[in-house]
């Protein structure tokens, strides 16, 4: 069990996909959710723009990272590994809102972009 959650870790470290696979039992709600959050981490600078708010970014990410890899090697239980993954979750959503938030603030343009499938239109 403890081996199945630090290949969950380490996975979302960047670890090789194939890893990830070979987790055993059923992921948590709460570990779905933080995968979910994952995929909004912004992979490039805002507007392009690399500064400060892009560099706290990027170690806010780490420090997360590192968190989710010490508090599931200390799990003793469910219980903590999904507060684990919940904490993580969190900390991914507090990161991605206060970057966009300050680049808000200095003007930078920040969007979504959705594709929408064709309706045959």
């Amino acid at each position: 069990m403890m081996y199945a959650k630090l290949i969950a870790a380490t996975a979302l470290l960047g670890m090789a996909p194939a890893a990830a696979m070979a987790q055993e039992g059923p992921v948590s709600y709460e570990e779905q959710l933080a995968r979910v959050e994952t995929q909004l981490v912004y992979q490039a600078p805002i507007a392009g723009v690399q500064n400060d708010y892009w560099f706290n970014y990027q170690t806010d990410l780490a420090e997360a990272r590192k968190e989710l890899t010490n508090d599931l090697r200390g799990s003793s239980d469910a219980e903590d590994n999904r507060d684990a993954w919940e904490e993580y979750r969190a900390e991914l959503a507090d990161a991605r809102g206060d970057y966009a938030k300050e680049m808000t603030e200095k003007g930078y343009p920040v969007g979504e972009v959705r594709v929408l499938t064709d309706n045959g239109r």
